[in-house]
């Protein structure tokens, strides 16, 4: 009970700082307004160059743009409590560390699904997007999916901010990179091989891949393997975030390092 507590009550507490130490009118443009245009922008880039019809960017983008809370939530929630000072009293908790930590991940997958369905709403209000009825489920799912394996990877970069002086350093790069690698707006097959191998080992990708297929009119169990394939990629992430926290926690305390910037 104590660690469900921790799990529900922490992550929500740590949420809500990320908005409530500033102005809340951040979230609008930055959640909200930054998805739309990259959705836009994408899916006009495309059609006046016809390299590919409005469905295949706005399918593309609105789920990436689930990585604005999965990677950027995560870098702050996690490396951000060494940047507050306030990592060493986290870590005195007789707390079990695996809820304390995935807890801060719970509310990022929410707001990361919210984001991604605002894009899809947008794109199917905007341009030219318009999937079967039918798909909308599926299509669900497959956020849900894909917004969760892309915090656990977030969860790794946030590990990593709690030993480097700027998370940002990791969480820039890894977010514009999922552009580039996880066929969001280039297809892998027209990617370099060593590139592509890279984005089927990142999230997003094959949740990208199974929801073109959905939004099309495909079933849902057609995708089926490009689905598991996502929550397994996910689970590793997570599982490999887990273990470089608590590396990082017990070297910084031989080394007293936690809140060193």
């Amino acid at each position: 009970m104590n660690s469900l507590r921790v799990f529900v009550l922490g992550g929500l507490m740590s949420y809500r700082a990320l908005f409530s130490w500033q102005s809340p009118t951040y979230y609008i443009p930055t959640m909200l307004g930054h998805p739309l245009f990259q959705v836009l922008f994408f899916a006009y880039l495309g059609r006046f160059s016809h390299v590919r019809n409005d469905a295949f960017f706005v399918v593309g983008n609105s789920v990436q743009v689930c990585a604005m809370a999965a990677v950027y939530g995560m870098a702050m929630t996690i490396g951000g409590e060494r940047w507050t000072q306030t990592l060493a009293p986290l870590l005195a908790t007789p707390a079990y560390r695996l809820p304390l930590f995935l807890g801060r991940a719970l509310p990022q997958i929410v707001n990361g699904f919210f984001v991604s369905a605002f894009a899809f709403t947008a794109g199917w209000l905007l341009l030219d997007f318009n999937p079967p009825l039918s798909s909308v489920p599926g299509l669900a799912l497959i956020v849900l999916v894909s917004t969760t394996s892309c915090a656990g990877f977030g969860l790794v970069v946030g590990a990593l901010g709690l030993r480097l002086r700027d998370v940002f350093t990791v969480a820039n790069p890894a977010y514009f990179l999922m552009l580039l690698l996880c066929g969001v707006n280039i297809p892998l097959y027209a990617l370099p091989h060593w590139m592509a191998t890279i984005g089927r080992c990142l999230p997003l990708t094959h949740g990208i891949a199974a929801a073109r297929a959905v939004a099309a009119g495909a079933p849902l169990g057609s995708v089926s393997g490009l689905l598991w394939r996502e929550a397994a990629i996910g689970a590793c992430y997570f599982a490999a975030a887990y273990l470089l926290m608590r590396i990082f926690e017990t070297e910084g305390r031989r080394r007293a390092s936690l809140e060193l910037v």
